[in-house]
């Protein structure tokens, strides 16, 4: 069938058709889009302002916080103002748009985290050789990468959807354009398509998943020989990895590893790993992280200092 294109827009049927719980979940996700921000953006001043942060896993920190301003951006201030709104609606543009830096920033942070299990392993595993290993080249390369790799993905999904033709309806059960939905209002046979889906984002959910679990087996399993005081610190480290790790990746599974299939939990799942895991990521890497809040606590007495003056 050839590709065309009837709509022109779409219409969000949103997270709640009642006028009294749209203005509860205005507030509260106004509050926690505020917090994203914050909470994220503290981190990368703080990185970059501390000489104590200098080591590649906050420098790898920093940018996953920036993604995740970014990730939280593409889905969150939309909802916020759909929650106001009596109609909606958005664009076939805006829509692929959304779409295409939804998936830019997500595989991105797939990239990031895998990187950030690879640092560890080295620092943990293979302490003598770390600062040759992980150099500021090889720092700079890998966040490239992960940069490049994420527009891949992005691509790929886009020109998956975009190659659907949509001759309506044009109504869908989301607050926000992913593939699933998108898929449900195409007029067009979506069974390749959807296993193409399957393909670049669940199975490579799946399979980074796996490596990132495997990868911090090996470092647990490692640091048994240590001291106790190593143990303590590397349990740390990795238990705060594993946490944003499983809270990112689980619910993507969930989403992305079923071709063609909306559950009506999607959305409420979708919340979670669009708002919920950016929110967590920086009270996660901040109140496990002895270095990262006592640099906090110095650029908070230097910024009063400054006031001050």
């Amino acid at each position: 069938m050839a590709k065309t294109h009837n709509v022109t827009e779409f219409i969000f049927l949103g997270l709640s058709s009642n006028p009294e719980v749209q203005k509860v979940c205005f507030v509260i996700f106004l509050l926690l889009y505020i917090a994203i921000v914050l909470g994220n953006f503290l981190i990368v001043l703080t990185v970059m302002t501390s000489r104590s942060l200098g080591s590649p896993m906050y420098f790898f920190l920093s940018y996953l916080s920036f993604v995740e301003i970014c990730y939280a951006s593409t889905t969150t201030p939309k909802l916020i103002s759909d929650l106001l709104a009596e109609r909606k609606a958005i664009s076939l543009w805006g829509c692929m748009t959304q779409l295409s830096f939804l998936h830019f920033f997500a595989g991105t942070e797939i990239f990031l985290l895998t990187v950030m299990a690879y640092d560890r392993y080295v620092a943990i595993c293979k302490p003598l050789n770390y600062t040759t290993i992980m150099n500021q080249q090889v720092c700079a390369f890998l966040v490239g990468a992960a940069w490049i790799w994420g527009l891949v993905h992005s691509l790929a999904q886009i020109l998956l959807i975009f190659h659907l033709p949509f001759c309506g309806p044009n109504v869908i059960d989301h607050y926000f354009c992913d593939v699933l939905p998108l898929m449900k209002l195409a007029c067009s046979d979506t069974f390749l398509i959807g296993l193409l889906i399957v393909a670049n984002g669940g199975t490579l959910s799946v399979i980074s998943f796996i490596v990132l679990l495997a990868s911090y087996v090996v470092i647990l399993l490692h640091v048994r020989t240590r001291s106790s005081e190593g143990r303590r610190k590397a349990l740390s480290t990795c238990g705060s990895h594993i946490t944003v790790v499983t809270l990112f990746f689980v619910p993507c599974i969930f989403i992305y590893l079923r071709p063609s299939t909306t559950l009506s939990v999607d959305k409420m799942v979708a919340v979670f790993y669009t708002v919920i895991t950016p929110l967590l990521n920086p009270v996660i890497y901040s109140l496990r992280n002895a270095e990262v809040k006592k640099a906090m606590e110095r650029l908070w007495v230097r910024t009063m200092k400054l006031e001050q003056k």
